[in-house]
């Protein structure tokens, strides 16, 4: 039984969207291959297979491809290889201009044509080699269309015209290639942040190594003004840092030991000793870059719309100019020449280049745009959705609040004091995997309560309410309302204060034995100061609805959706309850977002229409889970996220409206014989040097 394997190669010579479907078309004839992900922007193919490597190499070589394996795209170095194809495109440019001027001074006819021919060929030579590799595998891209176009002007004595349609599309092909290699460029310097050497600290003094060589569990010095090289941890020192690159923060960050600090960030004042955390191609700088890269390649609806609309259209304005050229002369007892020429013209608008370019180079650019504000967007899909979404769900804790509890009260309810309280339940929560238990630790810690080693007869997590735990023979709990009142150890007295904490916005802990209650902790979680603010302008932004889907009691989620504006919330959830939630909400209103911390919440942000986390700065499990990370953990980033989507949407749709409005002029232009080879040509490029200008305005600061 053959097991599926996935390999990815890369392609010197990939540029275009055409080689992209001649490349799916020519693999999807294999068996055994699976889903195929093509990447201009890095010029990779990733592929999922469970036939023969060789098979596959041999494929792409078939169609003009040398596949490399693991290796790293290598960059022109001479200037003559990066300027070569612009330096034909001026020299068909310049010989098509003498050869109107010839033409214009009444030179030899022949010598004329000779001077056209020079410029098709010039122009025209890396047309015609992709052109046969096309049509080789009938695939009849802009290429195979522009040639034939061209051949058939020659065979018509229109020289003029062949030379210019190779000129004006030589020139496209250049616009294309700076449009993606603008992109490469951006996301490039990106990883130019992360320097490549590095001062490591050792027995044997200061060593500058080169990053690749430094291993996890080595320490650093980090100068002043110098990047960090990779993600770890301060250890000694103390600075503050720019690490806009990673998280989008505008303000330097302070560090002191302890502190994470990312690669790519600028240590500005300090000097700052860090322990490294990861390797350098799995920091955090380095995944982001890879996720951006990776993003285009998941398509938003708009562009398969795109892609469909251009695969009809393209054979069904073939098949018209089939019938202009040999149908119409045979009807209408025309000239064969004449209707020739206007199908020619057809030939030339069947590509769908503008239609095509339109959608990709807009959505890169709303992406990038994105990722310079600290949001990383996983693909065009989650950026076009995220825009148009109904419902925006919120889980509490590290999402509305800072996700830093800490203990405000401790109330003694029988003979223990205070301390007692305290000490006995730090000791208990120490074994607790619970998120509020390092606060009670925290809390214990600073008072120098002293906890002594605790032997347990048995330890039991009860899960949504709290745990239960045998010392010395005496079984205690630390659980959550819910749990003393199923216990039957709450009385009015209790219930009082609890509701009196609860209705504080803070979340109470009770210890007690199986018989009486002992002590009640109440913890408090900060609302993050943005969060009333942005439940407003994300109603402004077309939201219909925000709501609160939190594990805590009714009291606390109460006060906290007043306190941050929420439309609605839901208490005392479980994680798996949220996904049903998520669900339901989905049923009803159609789209909806999940914003959560990444962790406990990833079943609900894996259900939701977009699953929006709260990055702290990149964990890893936030990294994979969710469709869309907010780098920073700042929340004002999610109004921006709708604005960028918006008019990255509204972008895309204008370019689809000049595309088509462009073809559908020249088609009926080139129908009655009004438009030129020439004509439609230039406006062909012309639509698609606006639709790539257009679609690079999403780069633009979002607009307030």
């Amino acid at each position: 039984m053959n097991v599926e394997q996935t390999t990815t190669y890369h392609l010197e010579g990939l540029c275009c969207a055409e080689e992209e479907q001649l490349i799916r078309k020519k693999l999807g004839g294999l068996h055994g291959i699976g889903e195929i992900k093509c990447n201009l922007i890095s010029r990779t193919l990733t592929v999922h297979y469970m036939c023969s490597q060789d098979e596959i190499a041999r494929s792409l070589k078939e169609i003009g491809f040398a596949p490399r394996i693991h290796q790293t795209l290598e960059e022109p170095k001479t200037s003559w290889q990066r300027h070569n194809q612009l330096f034909f495109a001026i020299l068909s440019g310049l010989l098509l201009a003498t050869g109107f001027l010839f033409s214009t001074l009444g030179l030899d006819p022949t010598l004329v044509v000779i001077v056209f021919i020079l410029s098709m060929m010039s122009g025209g030579w890396r047309i015609a080699i992709k052109a046969l590799k096309a049509g080789k595998h009938f695939s009849l891209d802009m290429n195979f269309l522009m040639v034939i176009a061209t051949l058939g002007a020659a065979a018509i004595g229109k020289w003029e015209e062949g030379a210019s349609v190779i000129f004006l599309f030589s020139v496209s092909h250049i616009l294309e290639r700076f449009s993606m290699d603008r992109s490469r460029k951006a996301i490039q310097s990106l990883m130019s942040l992360s320097p490549v050497m590095a001062i490591v600290k050792s027995r044997k003094g200061e060593q500058l190594i080169r990053v690749e060589e430094i291993s996890v569990g080595e320490e650093l010095i980090i100068k002043p003004g110098e990047r960090i090289p990779l993600d770890g941890v301060v250890t000694a020192g103390e600075s503050t840092v720019n690490q806009a690159p990673i998280t989008g923060e505008s303000a330097p960050v302070r560090k002191i030991p302890r502190d994470s600090v990312y690669a790519g960030s600028l240590n500005e004042r300090g000097t700052l000793e860090m322990k490294v955390s990861k390797k350098y191609y799995d920091t955090t700088l380095a995944r982001i870059v890879r996720i951006v890269e990776e993003a285009h390649t998941e398509r938003a609806p708009i562009q398969h719309f795109a892609d469909r609309f251009a695969r009809i259209y393209t054979p069904m304005v073939i098949g018209l100019a089939l019938v202009l050229a040999v149908g119409a002369p045979l009807i209408l007892h025309a000239s064969f020449s004449l209707w020739f020429y206007r199908a020619l013209v057809l030939l030339v608008i069947a590509c769908p280049c503008a239609l095509v370019i339109s959608t990709p180079v807009t959505i890169l650019s709303g992406l990038s745009n994105a990722a310079r504000h600290g949001i990383l967007v996983k693909g065009g899909r989650y950026l076009e959705q995220i825009g148009s979404v109904s419902v925006v769900a919120f889980d509490k804790t590290g999402t509305l609040t800072e996700g830093i509890p800490r203990v405000t009260d401790v109330i003694p309810l029988d003979s223990l004091s205070r301390e007692q309280i305290l000490q006995l339940t730090a000791a208990i929560e120490e074994k607790s995997e619970h998120h509020l238990a390092s606060a009670i630790i925290q809390k214990a810690s600073e008072e120098q309560t002293i906890r002594e080693s605790i032997a347990y007869q048995h330890f039991e997590a009860l899960t949504g309410r709290g745990v239960r735990a045998g010392i010395n023979g005496i079984t205690y709990i630390v659980g959550n309302h819910t749990l003393i009142e199923e216990m039957g150890i709450c009385s009015p007295k209790i219930e009082r204060i609890l509701c009196q904490l609860e209705s504080e916005g803070k979340t109470t802990i009770i210890l007690g034995t199986q018989h009486k209650s002992l002590g009640i902790i109440a913890i408090t979680d900060e609302v993050r100061r943005e969060s009333s603010t942005i439940t407003q302008q994300l109603h402004a932004q077309g939201v219909k609805k925000t709501i609160m889907l939190t594990g805590d009691n009714e009291g606390t989620a109460q006060a906290i959706a007043a306190q941050t504006r929420i439309d609605e919330y839901v208490a005392g959830i479980m994680p798996e309850e949220k996904v049903s939630r998520v669900k339901m909400l989905i049923d009803r209103y159609g789209s909806v977002a999940m914003v959560g911390d990444g962790i406990n919440d990833a079943p609900a942000l894996a259900v939701s229409t977009v699953g929006i986390a709260m990055g702290t700065a990149g964990a890893d499990i936030t990294l994979e889970t969710a469709d869309v990370v907010l780098m920073s953990d700042d929340l004002s980033k999610l109004p921006t996220l709708m604005t960028i989507s918006k008019q990255t949407l509204s972008l895309i749709k204008q370019n689809i409206v000049i595309a088509l409005c462009t073809k559908l002029v020249f088609l009926l232009l080139g129908v009655a014989g009004l438009a030129t080879l020439w004509m439609a040509v230039l406006a062909d490029d012309g639509a698609t040097l606006l639709v790539i200008l257009n679609g690079l305005r999403a780069l633009r600061k979002p607009a307030s």
